[in-house]
């Protein structure tokens, strides 16, 4: 009898169990996926995001943008060309690809506060 090995999965270095736990370790966290959220259908300053998010810490923020860089789903460009300086983030082609989960996640979110919430 033929033994099945389990598939482990790698991205960026780090090895994953399953699929799911790949998405997750991505995406998973409390701000990641809210950040995402608010950089679907636009560019924002860090500001901007902050505000759309006014129970993040500015640290948290900082650092859950940073790993979103590093994990290439989000895109910080600087302009440097006049001051003051400005900062802004977008999603990349591959944060991209994240879009309908997204939508998925908040329409559920929406499905919970309506029928469960009372």
């Amino acid at each position: 009898m033929k033994k099945i090995e389990p598939k482990i999965l790698t991205f960026r270095g780090t090895e994953y169990p399953c699929c799911a736990s790949l998405t997750m370790g991505i995406i998973g966290g409390k701000w990641k996926t809210v950040i995402l959220y608010h950089l679907i259908d636009k560019k924002l300053r860090y500001n901007e995001l902050r505000k759309s998010m006014p129970t993040v810490t500015e640290r948290t923020l900082s650092l859950q943008l940073k790993a979103l860089e590093e994990d290439g789903l989000v895109k910080r460009k600087v302009y440097t060309t006049k001051p003051p300086l400005k900062v802004v983030y977008s999603l990349t082609s591959f944060g991209k690809t994240l879009i309908p989960l997204i939508k998925s996640i908040a329409s559920w979110g929406d499905y919970v506060d309506a029928n469960y919430s009372k």
